[in-house]
């Protein structure tokens, strides 16, 4: 037994660590970032190729001449080589996608025939009640049309395909899923459909839909019923592809024998990248608690996986070179099978830099490591620099490598040095003061307990209370830069100011990185026995049951609800220069650090809790109908700055999508325009594609009142108002013949009357109606009224108005002769689906409407349409993005 004591060698004795002041140099990401730069002057201040050639040979050969005279000049004119090189790259390839237009023959409407084999496919999900959705993603081989004609062309669609399945059926979800026909990688199919291509809902701050799939190389949608879908025999693909398929779908197929359905859904989320059974809800507790990485397959995953393999490997006694390339590989192959794209791969790749230039002692070159990545990826592909999620990735390694590990290295690691050769006497001598000092206090508390535990148990107990104490503060001061850094993309891309992002962090990291290995060998050790997989996989149980309790405990907070519109440009300038001038203070003095972290504390501070101000013209009336496909929605801005929205838009029929029109649709708009509160909300009447999007509306916008008319029994009505009221928000029944002020503007509400009778379920004819104006303006805002309302209006009020809110998106039901002869507008603003399939507005709407000289706007032709009131004219203006 060696003695309590020992005395180590001068030569096993570790050097002291010294933190550096001075930062490393770091050409690499100076490259990267005038590359960056200069794709950025290239997107938006073009010049002719031939110019940027010339500078950057002119700059060439400068560089070259005072290579040996003046070597800051040459550093210089290097970097701007690298952003003339940036500017020349964007032009040449092109800032976006260019959209594939050589289908639109085929997407005017009419029924074709496609034969195609599939290149991705999708897993199974629920969609409408008692319906199931496979999305795929597939190339045509030819297209056959109505008239009998075979064309053979080649572009990639999106194809989603219905499974009805019986009402009622008691079998949980994901078992009747795996009973439908699953189309695979290479099959070959022949369907029956309408193609549609991809649009945009077009609005300020919507989400570029077609430039998304242009990326994926999709240029058209469609769907079919299970039924219309006839395989083909042969084989169309890679077969590289197909293994990769085939490992996927097993592995998922694994996890869902090892644990049960809700466990097996995340799990595939975030081992594998399979996002199919993800509910919306989820997602949104793990964005409110500022955890999503966590549930999507990251670059943490990567971090964590290729941290195990490492530190496995080194254990096994492999030296440091098959052990890093080994590593590596293993990386690789994981971002293959996940699919998940770009974002693992990012991290692939730093990661490989990274370990690969560990061997050659740079530890000190993440910075350079991550720059050198950069300048790769953007010369792979320059489009990638305007992505949210090129942009938090390279953002967020960032913040760690240049702020988060010089913090580290002169505080914990510092004193990390204390626990080296922890039984050896002459080693505090050799450190600096403070830590030997440290260490003898550690060493004077395990003298204490040993009285108690012993000597060798002591000096362990202490030191692994150290280590863990250490461990704990490395983690929570990574964790507030992060949080602090990454303030400014979460406002801009996603609207979140993560206030509780810091403790949630905190819990569900150290959970994730058990989970991560012990679900990867319980995947494995299944392929074995599935006896050996039980132990890892019950670690996974209990590591993933703690995460989604921390996550759902934290994410349900009201607190985590914060919602931010989009940044102006003078706080998107500010944070930016915090960010960087955190970075370059993180290896000075202590005062000149504090001064950076204080910085980067207010600026994230002023993103979450100060307001910009809202795009608006003040003295003005504004009426926007905002594009919301075949719903309503109308923003209403009074002269003195007072916002009232009407309707959020939403699903026809209800429908089961995922897709909230409140919270991806409506929500961008308000928020680009600066929007992060409303004075009021209103909802016409219960139908889906008007209330549908209320409740996220509700939630990001903290209305003061909400308003409504006839309540008819409605579980969705009901649920809307119940949520309202758990929001602190005044629900407040307007009726006919209410008459008040709102900001300048006057509001009379013309029906309903408090006596009109109520159906057994919601139906047009019970749209709150209302005629608002300023001054000689107005206008006449219907829902969906039809006839026998409009005919009421028509007679008892003759409200005489200049823009009239077409009832019913132009459906034959309303707009009748007797509403256009007593109102008279000189607009019209009809508010439709694209190509929508109840083929509205109706031809006759259109004839009545030009036959009365009114000047129609549509919102599937125009987008957003915001109509100015001045009190004596109207201006009508497609709303601009701001």
């Amino acid at each position: 037994m060696p003695p309590p004591h020992s005395v180590a060698s001068p030569s096993t004795l570790q050097l002291p660590f010294e933190f550096h002041l001075k930062p490393a140099r770091q050409p690499m990401l100076w490259a990267a970032s005038a590359y960056a730069t200069g794709i950025v002057a290239g997107t938006y201040l073009w010049h002719p190729a031939v110019l940027w050639i010339a500078a950057a040979t002119t700059f060439l050969l400068a560089g070259l001449y005072f290579l040996h005279r003046r070597k800051w000049l040459a550093a210089a004119l290097a970097v701007g080589i690298f952003f003339l090189a940036g500017a020349l790259h964007i032009q040449l390839r092109g800032s976006t996608t260019p959209l594939d237009t050589s289908l639109q023959p085929f997407t005017d409407g009419r029924l074709v025939e496609m034969t195609a084999h599939v290149t991705h496919e999708g897993g199974l999900r629920e969609g409408g009640p008692g319906e199931f959705r496979q999305t795929l993603d597939l190339q045509t081989e030819d297209i056959v049309t109505e008239a009998g004609g075979k064309v053979p062309i080649r572009f990639g669609v999106r194809l989603a395909i219905y499974s009805p399945q019986p009402a009622g059926s008691l079998l949980p979800a994901e078992a009747r899923a795996s009973t439908l026909r699953h189309f695979h990688y290479g099959e070959r199919i022949r369907v029956p459909l309408k193609l549609k291509p991809p649009r945009n809902f077009h609005n300020p701050g919507a989400f570029d839909y077609e430039s998304y799939l242009a990326a994926n190389g999709i240029a058209a949608t469609g769907s079919a019923r299970i039924g219309d879908v006839h395989a083909l025999p042969g084989f169309e693909g890679n077969r590289l592809e197909l293994w990769r398929t085939r490992i996927h779908s097993s592995i998922i197929a694994k996890v869902h024998a090892l644990w049960p359905p809700p466990q097996a859904t995340l799990l595939d989320a975030m081992l594998i990248g399979e996002e199919a059974f993800i509910d919306r809800d989820t997602r949104v507790d793990f964005q409110r608690s500022g955890t999503y990485h966590i549930l999507v397959v990251s670059g943490m995953n990567v971090t964590i996986l290729a941290f195990v393999v490492f530190w496995t490997l080194r254990r096994l006694r492999l030296s440091d070179i098959p052990a890093t390339v080994l590593t590596i590989f293993f990386c690789i192959a994981y971002a293959f099978l996940t699919e998940v794209g770009a974002p693992v791969w990012r991290a692939t790749l730093m990661c490989s830099i990274y370990l690969s230039t560990r061997l050659l002692y740079r530890n000190r070159a993440m910075v350079n490591a991550l720059g050198t990545a950069a300048l790769g990826l953007l010369v792979f592909d320059p489009r990638q620099l305007f992505t949210a999620s090129f942009q938090m990735t390279f953002l967020c390694v960032l913040i760690v490598a240049a702020i988060g590990v010089p913090l580290v290295e002169r505080s914990s690691r510092f004193y990390r040095q204390a626990l080296a050769h922890w039984d050896a006497d002459d080693f505090g001598p050799t450190l600096p003061p403070r830590v030997a000092q440290f260490r003898a206090d550690l060493r004077l508390i395990a003298e204490r307990l040993a009285r108690f535990i012993g000597q060798s148990w002591s000096l362990r107990l202490v030191r692994a209370l150290t280590i863990v104490c250490l461990s704990t503060f490395e983690l929570l001061l990574v964790s507030a830069v992060m949080q602090m850094g990454l303030a400014l993309p979460m406002a801009y891309y996603f609207h979140r100011a993560t206030t509780i992002g810091l403790p949630a962090n905190v819990a569900v990291v150290p959970l994730t990185q058990l989970l991560m290995p012990a679900a990867v060998l319980a995947v494995a050790l299944s392929y074995i026995s599935p006896v050996l997989a039980k132990l890892p996989a019950l670690l996974t149980a209990i590591a993933l049951q703690a995460i989604t309790g921390t996550v759902h405990t934290l994410g349900g907070l009201r607190l985590a609800d914060l919602r931010v519109a989009t940044p102006s440009l003078l706080f998107i300038t500010t944070a930016s220069a915090a960010i960087v001038l955190a970075m370059i203070l993180a290896r000075r003095r202590l005062l000149l650090v504090a001064t950076g972290l204080l910085a980067l504390l207010l600026a994230s501070l002023a993103l979450a809790f100060i307001a910009p101000r809202p795009h608006v013209r003040g003295g003005l009336l504004e009426v926007t109908s905002i594009d919301v496909g075949e719903g309503d929605s109308i923003l209403l801005v009074t002269p003195q700055g007072r916002t009232l929205l009407i309707d959020a838009g939403g699903p026809i029929w209800g429908s089961g999508s995922q897709f909230d029109f409140g919270e991806d649709v409506v929500a961008p708009y308000l928020w680009t325009r600066g929007i992060s509160r409303l004075d009021a909300v209103a909802i016409s009447h219960g139908h889906s594609d008007h209330i549908g999007g209320m409740a996220a509306v509700l939630k990001d916008f903290h209305p003061k009142e909400l308003w409504i008319g006839l309540l008819p029994p409605s579980r969705p009505l009901e649920n809307l108002i119940a949520e309202a009221h758990a929001l602190g928000i005044n629900v407040v029944r307007h009726w006919e013949g209410d008459k008040f002020e709102l900001g300048g503007a006057k509001v009379d509400v013309l029906f309903p009357p408090q006596d009109w009778p109520v159906g057994l379920e919601p139906k047009n004819d019970d749209s709150m109606v209302l005629r608002v104006s300023y001054g000689a303006t107005s206008a006449l805002l219907e829902g969906d009224a039809e006839k026998k309302v409009e005919r009421r209006i028509a007679t008892l009020y003759h409200p005489h108005a200049d823009l009239l809110k077409v009832g019913h998106h132009g459906s034959a039901t309303s707009t009748t002769p007797e509403i256009l002869q007593a109102v008279k507008p000189a607009f019209a603003i009809i508010s439709v689906g694209y190509r929508n399939s109840f083929g509205l507005p109706k031809p006759s709407v259109l004839a009545r409407l030009q036959a009365s000289g009114v000047h129609v706007y549509r919102t599937d032709l125009d987008g957003a349409i915001t109509f100015y009131l001045d009190g004596h004219s109207v201006t009508p203006a497609p709303a601009a993005p701001f």
